[in-house]
């Protein structure tokens, strides 16, 4: 052979190596290509699958914290219930006490009238047929459970005045006031001012009908010069005079001089 053929055969071997090369270098980069992209999209599952796999778990774990929370939702409106339950039994108990000591005669319906009948801050003024002007005021007061004409009152404050007699001033700490015929009786820590005089005691009864009042239990009466202890007293509110007595005839009215 010449070289001439040599070289061409050389050529053709060298065109078809290259063409070769080409051809595996092309192929094998397409396929380096799927590869990853087969890699990238397995990776992109499996990310994907633990995505889902952590949302179902949140999932889980909120519907388990809703659960917890209705629970102690159903916990705490079972424990309101049952300290209204507890209050609900005391306030029932204290009623009971309350009707046994008025001789358990009311039930727990009338102790809510009762209470219902509480009135505030009292105030009353009435004059007689003698001109004497009668007023009382008290801090609170309800109905009588006896008598429904009778009011009792609470932090007493009265007054009996006249044109032609001084005032007579009148402090107790309770007191039952007939709204029919403006009968009164004042008592417990008594106190009774009239002129230059105190009088102190337990019990002290007005008459608006026949125009007396009664002090009794108790009963001292203080001025300037002297403090007398006597067992009842007698006031006329028409002519303002004082009759003292001892509480029987054996006993004596003891004056001390001050």
């Amino acid at each position: 052979m010449s070289i001439k053929s040599l070289i061409q055969i050389f050529i053709a071997i060298l065109i078809i190596l290259i063409i070769a090369g080409v051809y595996y270098k092309y192929f094998d980069t397409n396929k380096k290509i799927v590869e990853e992209i087969n890699t990238l999209e397995n990776d992109n599952n499996e990310q994907l699958k633990a995505l889902e796999k952590k949302i179902s778990e949140l999932e889980a774990k909120n519907n388990e914290l809703d659960l917890k929370i209705n629970n102690n939702k159903i916990i705490k409106d079972e424990s309101l219930k049952k300290s209204q339950t507890k209050v609900d039994k005391i306030v029932s108990t204290i009623v009971d006490k309350d009707d046994g000591n008025l001789k358990n005669k009311h039930d727990n319906k009338k102790s809510k009238e009762k209470i219902k009948n509480l009135v505030k801050d009292i105030e009353y003024n009435s004059i007689d047929e003698k001109g004497n002007k009668f007023y009382l005021l008290a801090s609170s007061g309800k109905s009588n459970i006896y008598n429904k004409d009778i009011l009792d009152l609470d932090n007493v404050r009265g007054e009996i005045t006249s044109d032609n007699r001084d005032t007579i001033y009148i402090v107790s700490d309770f007191a039952q006031f007939n709204s029919v015929n403006s009968n009164s009786k004042f008592y417990n820590n008594v106190v009774i001012n009239y002129q230059d005089k105190q009088i102190t005691c337990i019990n002290f009864d007005i008459n608006m009908e026949t125009n007396k009042a009664i002090a009794y239990n108790d009963v001292i009466i203080t001025d300037a010069k002297s403090t007398m202890r006597a067992g009842i007293l007698e006031l006329d509110l028409k002519t303002k005079d004082i009759n003292i007595n001892p509480e029987s005839a054996k006993d004596k009215i003891e004056v001390i001089a001050n």
